[in-house]
């Protein structure tokens, strides 16, 4: 039976057998049961890698925080996860100096707290209007109930499986990838995608 821990590019999670490529938290979500009671605690959402040794550890432990799971690096960053800091500290650094250049600020703290205005709101996830040529690579749209994936000239259709390639964004898209993530994309942040969109 699939835990209800792998994470759409709203945010969402979902009970599904489809693997994630990446590993992330957002605090404690769980129950002593192991069900799903909150959608995030705290502002520190982080993307970190599936194998950090030695840690090794069961899934949904009462009390801890809950692991999730993202198909790639772009599902995370549409989500509104950053790099951890100490898992991936290079990636971590680089991502900090992005945001210094676009910001003028450093520190996780910093990044969190910007990043929880751009991505939540009375209580829901934050979505922008925006036209196709104004989405950077590597970011995410949502059109109706389909979920868009910017490549370099190409877009492609976001499932837990993987893309789809589409021929055209359309009108009326929503950006889903947070304004300051996407901001950072413009700056050449880089974006693993998986392979099925390569």
């Amino acid at each position: 039976m699939p835990l209800q821990n792998r994470v759409d590019p709203l945010g969402q999670l979902h009970a599904t057998p489809a693997r994630g490529a990446w590993f992330g938290n957002r605090g404690c979500l769980h129950d002593a049961a192991g069900v799903i009671r909150r959608h995030h605690q705290g502002m520190r959402w982080i993307c970190c890698l599936t194998e950090f040794p030695p840690r090794k550890r069961p899934l949904l432990v009462p009390g801890h925080y809950t692991e999730l799971f993202f198909l790639d690096e772009a599902t995370a960053y549409a989500a509104g996860h950053r790099p951890c800091a100490e898992c991936r500290r290079p990636a971590f650094k680089a991502f900090e100096a992005l945001w210094d250049k676009q910001f003028g600020e450093t520190g996780a703290a910093a990044i969190d707290q910007r990043l929880q205005a751009a991505r939540w709101h009375a209580g829901g996830r934050r979505l922008m209007p925006v036209t196709a040529r104004d989405v950077p690579p590597g970011a995410m749209v949502q059109r109706d109930e389909a979920v868009l994936l910017r490549g370099f000239e190409r877009w492609w259709r976001w499932s837990f499986k993987g893309y789809a390639l589409v021929a055209d964004p359309g009108a009326g898209l929503q950006l889903i990838t947070p304004e300051p993530i996407a901001a950072l994309m413009w700056r050449g942040l880089e974006v693993q995608r998986h392979r099925s969109a390569e």
